[in-house]
């Protein structure tokens, strides 16, 4: 095209558009070699650690007893691993740094039996690329050393005879000189030299025939200093602390079916005695300092379950595979590996480390203290009251372990209430015996006409079906000692002592109640019939982030109207079988007891008519009935009141707000804070309801909710595996503890 052409255009309705001209695709080049190598150093040597780890583990390929660290400014301006191993041949020297150089392989099906640290001869040659790097080195039988610089990959200068001691010793400078970014975002981590601290660990309880140290350049003392020792006990102890050691339990696991899985596991795991911040999990597979992070979570999920309070373990575990099992060319720094039939493998070490836990009591131990033997001792009274059954007192007559319950399931007495001072609220004085509510409970049982569907009957067929008898027997013969937390109860049953989730259990009771007494309540009556509009309109603000919002103010009252009219067409059905009444207004005016004594709370009545609304299927009768009850359940479940609790930090949220008028405000402190909680600077009628609340939900969980369950409540089996149940406690495994004590 000349220089006067213009490019080719296409109108388009009067517009003169441009049309591309096709770029030629862009060159292949090959890179220059320099650039490959400085790649390939970056994926290997990912900051100073990553080096201390190639070089140590080359200290243990070649049989060393004793590999010391010395470390400056974390690894950057200084990394020194000297070792008493077999030395480097002089002959090997000049092709020492070279990429892919190695005596540990010839042939790439090597791999399938490689039993040593390293075997690709990247990891010498990556740090060329990106440190200063020299060489001391002397084998056996020789006169002298060797010393000579490398850069590059290649000799600086021919190796020099140096004096030297037996083994190699390999320093590192200035790493990452050349990487401008990389050294620049290291240098403003703190964490490196304990990174480094934290390798040498895990290497000094796993090799506990060499000896470790680590220690910063120019101090005297080592922050990691290890021995060789004939007990792995001992080396954890030597490096973690006793309190850790004095904690862990010997876990041993094993499969030798070829369908399966071939290995062996042994290693130590914390118990319930050890509390941490964070999960510290040290995995060798085939002696290879590795990481699994399946088999890390799945381990984290099993003490999650079972030890709530220590779910962050000290682990420590050794797995032995054949080595035509295991593939550990997955990773540039060989931190990860690739097993054959590793699910299976985490499966049957989750299920051990599971067994280990649920059976730990044995190994539970506590701190003696000394206690007042005076009279006026607590501690005293209880010892000197009598502990044998027998009329004869005999000191020689031993209780048997099975009947050394802490208290009856029919007595009260030993429940937490018997140790506190709680002034009860004036309306929970009336009718609180536990006579008059089981009488009442029991008067009201389920009439046996029930309304004659098969969809009902197999509703409450399907709950007799998946009814779990351990834990039936649980409900029917426990105690109720008290509330451990908001949501949590504690339960006695025989020897055993259980936390219980009494939302999950309310729940679940209210379902089954609304299906037992289907079509047979008695009612609730509203003193003031709520429109049904107006309760979903609140439900649907209560969803929003911003409830101050108006922007979908239309959308959410079409769903408002839509709800009311389809409820309004099921107001029949509603009213006949479950006792909702929602009057030709779209009124709420009617609720079913599904308790007797006990009122849901009526905050949440927004919330149960829209998912009434929303989440029943009115096209299944199955379905249908199914859901409104689950509807139910949700709503008379006993959840926690939506004021906090105020006996707790939520009594904060009580507190007057102080505006802020200037800076003498600032001298508000915490101090100031404790001493108004003695004067009058609480909203007294928001705290007095809360209190209110609070304590009638706790009445009911005592009064109305456990000995409900005793009567009609069957346990289904999800309960036995959803956390609804924890076992905390088993007297058998603890007594002798406690005859100490």
């Amino acid at each position: 095209m000349e220089a006067s052409e213009q490019p080719p255009q296409m109108e388009i309705e009067g517009e003169d558009i441009p049309i591309p001209v096709a770029k030629e695709p862009p060159k292949i080049h090959r890179l220059d070699e320099s650039v490959v190598n400085r790649i390939a150093a970056g994926e290997v040597i990912q900051r100073p650690v990553s080096a201390v780890k190639e070089l140590v583990e080359n200290s243990i390929d070649a049989d060393s007893t004793s590999i010391n660290v010395v470390v400056k400014d974390g690894g950057l301006k200084l990394i020194q691993v000297s070792d008493d191993g077999h030395g480097i041949r002089c002959e090997d020297l000049p092709i020492l740094c070279e990429r892919h150089t190695t005596s540990k392989l010839s042939t790439f099906e090597d791999l399938q039996s490689i039993k040593s640290m390293g075997f690709r001869g990247e990891a010498l040659a990556s740090m060329t690329y990106v440190g200063h790097v020299t060489v001391t080195t002397i084998t056996k039988g020789q006169l002298h050393g060797y010393r000579v610089s490398y850069r590059d990959g290649v000799m600086e200068h021919e190796p020099k005879a140096c004096a030297a001691v037996k083994g190699t010793q390999i320093m590192i400078e200035n790493l990452f000189y050349n990487m401008i970014a990389r050294k620049k975002t290291l240098q403003n981590s703190a964490d490196d030299y304990s990174k480094i601290v934290d390798l040498l660990s895990r290497f000094a309880i796993h090799h506990i025939n060499v000896s470790f140290s680590c220690r910063k350049h120019g101090a005297t003392r080592a922050d990691v200093h290890s021995v060789a020792t004939a007990s792995r006990l001992d080396a954890i102890k030597s490096v973690y602390g006793v309190s850790v050691t004095r904690n862990l339990m010997k876990i041993e696991v094993s499969d030798d079916d070829p369908s399966t899985s071939v290995f062996e596991m042994d290693g130590f795991i914390s118990n319930s005695n050890y509390i941490a911040k964070k999960i510290t999990m040290v995995l060798f597979i085939n002696d290879r300092l590795v990481e699994c992070s399946a088999l890390k979570r799945a381990i984290e999920i099993v003490y999650a379950a079972t030890l709530p309070k220590a779910s962050k373990p000290f682990i420590y575990m050794s797995i032995k595979l054949p080595p035509d099992h295991i593939d550990v060319n997955v990773h540039p720094t060989k931190r990860e590996v690739s097993l054959l039939n590793q699910e299976v493998i985490i499966e049957k070490i989750q299920s051990a480390v599971e067994f280990k836990l649920r059976n730990s009591n044995e190994s539970r131990t506590f701190q003696e203290q000394s206690l007042d033997p005076s009279p006026s001792s607590p501690m005293a009274t209880i010892k000197d009251s009598p502990i044998s059954p027998s009329a004869t007192g005999s000191k020689s007559q031993k209780v048997p372990v099975h009947k050394m319950v802490r208290t009856d399931s029919l007595v009260p007495a030993g429940r937490l209430h018997a140790y506190l001072q709680v002034k009860p609220p004036s309306n929970l004085e009336r009718n609180s015996g536990l006579t008059s509510v089981r009488s009442s409970i029991r008067q009201r049982r389920n009439p046996k006409e029930t309304a004659d569907l098969t969809s009902l009957q197999e509703l409450t067929n399907d709950i007799d079906c998946s009814c779990h008898s351990g834990l039936l027997d649980i409900v029917r013969h426990c105690t109720y000692i008290g509330m451990a937390d908001d949501v949590l109860a504690l339960l006695q049953h025989n020897t055993h002592l259980y936390l219980a989730n009494v939302v999950n259990l309310s729940k679940e009771l209210m379902y089954q109640q609304a299906l037992h007494r289907f079509a047979h309540f008695n009612a609730i009556q509203l003193s003031d019939p709520a429109p049904l509009p107006e309760l979903i309109m609140l439900a649907l603000k209560d969803e929003d982030l911003d409830p101050e919002s108006h922007e979908n103010d239309d959308l959410k009252e079409k769903i408002a109207e839509m709800n009311t009219e389809l409820l309004k067409q099921k107001a029949e059905l509603l009213d006949e079988y479950f006792c909702i009444h929602v009057d030709s207004l779209g009124n709420l005016s009617r609720l079913p007891v599904l308790l007797d004594q006990y009122t849901p709370e009526m905050d949440r009545v927004p919330e149960f008519v829209l998912c009434l609304g929303n989440d029943v299927d009115w096209d299944d009768e199955k379905n249908c009935f199914q859901s409104i009850a689950a509807v139910l359940g949700n709503f008379y479940a006993m959840h926690p009141p939506l004021l906090p609790n105020p006996s707790g930090d939520g009594l904060q949220f009580y507190k007057r707000r102080i505006p802020s008028s200037g800076p003498e405000d600032e001298g508000y402190s915490s101090k100031s804070i404790e001493d108004d909680a003695m004067g009058d600077d609480f909203e007294h009628e928001l705290l007095l309801e809360a209190e209110n609340a609070w304590a009638q939900r706790e009445w009911s969980i005592q009064h109305v909710l456990f000995p409900s369950m005793r009567l009609f409540f069957k346990p289904p089996n999800s309960m036995a595996t959803d956390g609804t149940f924890v076992q905390v406690a088993s007297l058998e495994k603890l007594y002798k503890i406690f005859e100490r004590c």
